[in-house]
């Protein structure tokens, strides 16, 4: 009788010798969460204590991959003294990996805030692009119209929008509710103005909810007519943590010319079509270096990639920003330059883009 995935997979586990115990892994409890999809990937979990062999790791992975039918292997290892007892199962089975489990923990719903007026993620598929260049003057351009902004800087991992605005002191905090600073008209909120600038943050997902659920409910806004947010490079903890803590009005992804760029925003547009997050379009950073003496434009990191995007998703181009040298000194010595230099043609575009944002968010509304 010809033995399933499942069964193979089990058996050549059992085959797998640990060296410290003299067992097989399966009968050493060395492994944890293994589980198959239907196209053959393997995931499990290998808990390692201190004296034992890493190489172990690569033993399963070439007993695995020698399997009938394995596709892709994923191992993650952990530390044996911090993981919890197996649960012992009635049979072998594998979980697979696509199957809704018994239980479902219910996604938090999300909470209106209407004090904060219209809630735009500022995104980037990958990092380097600019995104927080956007998300900066974009909020220092729509205060200057005369609207009341803020800006939450929810990229926890690297928050830069305290240098790029002028200001890192600890917010004062008045009846349980967070004071936010103010620069260049605009009210701001950042893990920044809270940590030591060499403090790495390392948390998981559920630590990324909290600040930003704080962030959003504990910090004294005010009334809003804009709430900008700039977003973590990539589609992890963050973006999920906003959309699933309020009701965000669109989202702007940041990409650059090149086609690497280009991929990643791709990901990072499906993902808020994925969770029914609206997108606004798409900002081009760094489309061309202009020279100083004669205004010529060279496309130095390409040329048209953020247009293809547009056109290949569906969405409008809001703009494209030049490459300005004072656009990177502004963001060290937080001058923005639609404040610092607002005649320039870097500037000129990006509160261009702010107007293009402002009437996208309008026409939805009227929708």
């Amino acid at each position: 009788m010809a033995l399933n995935l499942q069964q193979r997979i089990d058996q050549a586990l059992s085959r797998v010798r640990h060296p410290r115990t003299g067992r097989d892994v399966i009968s050493s409890d060395a492994l944890r969460d293994v589980a198959t999809t239907p196209t053959g990937k393997v995931r499990l979990t290998l808990l390692l204590a201190p004296g034992d062999d890493p190489a172990l790791a690569r033993s399963i992975r070439q007993a695995l991959e020698s399997v009938e039918g394995v596709t892709e292997v994923q191992i993650n290892v952990r530390d044996a003294a911090h993981a919890e007892p197996a649960k012992k199962p009635a049979g072998r089975a594998l979980p697979v990996m696509n199957e809704q489990p018994a239980q479902r923990v219910p996604a938090p719903t999300p909470v209106a805030y209407p004090n904060l007026g219209r809630i735009i993620a500022v995104s980037s598929g990958k990092g380097g692009v600019g995104k927080s260049t956007v998300a900066v003057n974009l909020a220092v351009a729509l205060a200057a119209s005369g609207a009341r902004v803020g800006l939450m800087d929810a990229d926890v991992y690297g928050p830069n929008i305290p240098r790029m605005m002028g200001v890192n002191e600890p917010p004062m905090v008045i009846n349980e509710r967070i004071i936010p600073l103010e620069a260049h008209g605009v009210k701001l909120i950042s893990l920044g103005f809270l940590i030591d600038r060499d403090q790495p943050a390392i948390w998981r997902g559920p630590i990324v909810m909290k600040i930003i659920t704080q962030f959003l409910r504990d910090v004294a806004w005010g009334q809003l007519d804009y709430f900008i947010v700039d977003m973590p490079p990539g589609t992890g903890d963050a973006q999920l943590s906003l959309v699933q803590a309020t009701q965000v009005s669109g989202a702007i992804i940041v990409t650059t010319p090149q086609e690497v760029s280009v991929g990643d925003a791709l990901r990072g547009v499906k993902m808020f079509e994925r969770v029914s997050v609206p997108v606004l379009g798409i900002v081009e950073n760094m489309s061309w270096l202009e020279c100083p003496h004669c205004g010529k434009p060279s496309p130095i990191f390409g040329s048209g990639g953020g247009e293809r995007l547009a056109n290949e998703v569906g969405l409008p181009l809001l703009g494209q920003i030049p490459l300005y040298p004072p656009v990177l000194a502004g963001g060290d010595q937080g001058a923005p330059i639609v404040a610092g230099d607002a005649q320039s043609s870097a500037a000129r575009a990006l509160t261009a883009i702010a107007g293009r944002v402002s009437e996208a968010l309008e026409a939805a509304a009227r929708r």
